[in-house]
């Protein structure tokens, strides 16, 4: 008997090993120094026209945050630390990334800037569980798109209710922090960007999770999931 538990504890600890070693990211100091100045000051003026960016000053500079924004393009895994990164609040981001885009010298550098892998297909709990840990540290910002996918056209689809669901057992398992979803809207003058293409970036006014908190975490989760969905829809009225 003593022998099966020690097996079992040995299996649990290989387990949360595996998990950790398959969530591990961090955002590079020395990398994230090289690599922001070069995005933010040469790669995105030289390869877009205007870039245009409304609502900064409704970023949390300390607040527990996911940012949701549309997802319209590659690019915008590098528009949003333009307009919202560390140049911008002092805050650095960690992105939730499609385990099939994290392989190889790509994921090698995505992992050393923030991002960590999930299944989109099939979420698994450790990756809700580390998105959580995450906000309660309090120091980084969350990026999450909402919509799932890459989506090259201009409208708003409908979100799934990951961002919602994190954010709310973030506000559970630390309710005395003001967890806040972010919205961003994010246009590009083509479909499919390409050398010269206008971006506009909208940040609109955060959410306060606390504010959508039902009888029940479906519940609660369907509420917050319909407000960002309108506050997004919002944006790309404007």
């Amino acid at each position: 008997m003593t022998q099966l538990k020690s097996q079992q504890n040995s299996t649990s600890l290989n387990l949360k090993s595996e998990q950790s070693d398959e969530l591990n990211s961090r955002v590079s100091p020395w990398l994230a120094r090289i690599i922001y100045p070069i995005g933010c000051y040469f790669v995105l003026p030289f390869f877009f026209g205007k870039i245009q960016i409304q609502g900064q000053e409704n970023i949390p500079l300390q607040d527990p945050v996911i940012i949701a924004p549309t997802h319209r393009s590659r690019w915008d895994a590098f528009i949003i630390p333009y307009a919202l990164g560390r140049l911008v609040s002092g805050r650095d981001l960690r992105f939730m990334v499609s385990a099939n885009e994290v392989k190889g010298i790509q994921g090698w550098v995505i992992r050393r800037m923030g991002g960590f892998p999930v299944n989109t297909d099939r979420p698994q709990l450790n990756s809700v569980h580390y998105s959580v840990e995450l906000l309660k540290s309090n120091q980084e910002m969350l990026v999450i798109f909402p919509e799932g996918g890459i989506f090259n056209d201009y409208q708003i689809h409908p979100l799934k209710r990951g961002v919602a669901m994190i954010a709310l057992k973030a506000k559970i398992d630390k309710s005395n922090r003001g967890v806040k979803i972010l919205p961003v809207g994010i246009r590009y003058s083509q479909p499919y960007p390409s050398w010269g293409t206008d971006v506009k970036v909208d940040i609109g006014s955060p959410l306060t999770v606390s504010e959508y908190l039902g009888k029940s975490p479906r519940q609660s989760s369907q509420k917050l999931t319909a407000a960002l969905q309108k506050r997004l829809q919002q944006l790309y009225e404007n």
